[in-house]
């Protein structure tokens, strides 16, 4: 027997050099793609169920604090919290924050049916927690208002928004007066901005590693 066929055959123990590595190397390995086709069913309810969740706990919180505070602080003195920093002072806004567009209650009621429209449209195509939450503060805060609009004097859809929330000072002495439903529409929203700013869309996708692998081609 000849000493070349003794010999094993090297070819395919041989490491490849670096380069043909990195060519040859998926950007996600087989056994993560197999789990995410896996996940795929599952995730979107996961994250259905997130949003769907904080917009009712926001929304809940909103309706429980307004009407203990009209059934008990409406037409009273502003009641000083944490030794001032923050203020029950009840309110009734016809228009939107800051007491913009005070005249236009029932454009401020369609454009809060609107945001609610977009999220519930959107809600399906959810991939991240982060957006989901973000959006999820936003849906709760928008129909907190949204029912004020609609159920509150004078009218359906002119409804007065009860505020109560005033920091360093009462009456909006230093930051206009606002409620748990405002609260939840601003957290909401930066929450989503820095998740964008951050290249973290809505469906998951990340755009700092497009980038990344744009760059190394």
């Amino acid at each position: 027997m000849s000493s070349d066929q003794s010999t094993p055959r090297q070819s395919s123990a041989e490491p490849a050099e670096p380069g043909e590595a990195a060519e040859q190397t998926p950007e996600t390995p087989a056994a993560e793609t197999s789990g995410e086709a896996g996940e795929q069913p599952r995730k979107p309810r996961k994250l259905l169920a997130l949003l769907f969740g904080v917009a009712l706990v926001g929304l809940g919180i909103d309706i429980l604090t307004k009407v203990v505070v009209v059934a008990e602080l409406e037409g009273e003195p502003p009641v000083e919290v944490l030794g001032g920093l923050l203020y029950l002072d009840v309110l009734r806004n016809p228009g939107a924050a800051f007491s913009l567009a005070t005249g236009l209650t029932w454009l401020l009621a369609l454009l809060a049916i609107a945001v609610v429209g977009v999220i519930i449209w959107l809600a399906p195509k959810l991939r991240s927690p982060g957006w989901a939450i973000g959006l999820g503060l936003v849906l709760g805060g928008a129909c907190g208002n949204l029912v004020d609009r609609i159920f509150r004097a004078p009218g359906p859809l002119q409804g007065h928004v009860v505020d109560f929330l005033s920091v360093l000072a009462p009456g909006g002495a230093v930051w206009p007066v606002f409620n748990i439903a405002d609260s939840c529409i601003v957290v909401g929203g930066v929450l989503v901005v820095l998740l964008s700013l951050m290249g973290r869309d809505y469906d998951g996708t990340v755009h700092r590693k497009k980038k990344a692998a744009g760059n190394e081609s």
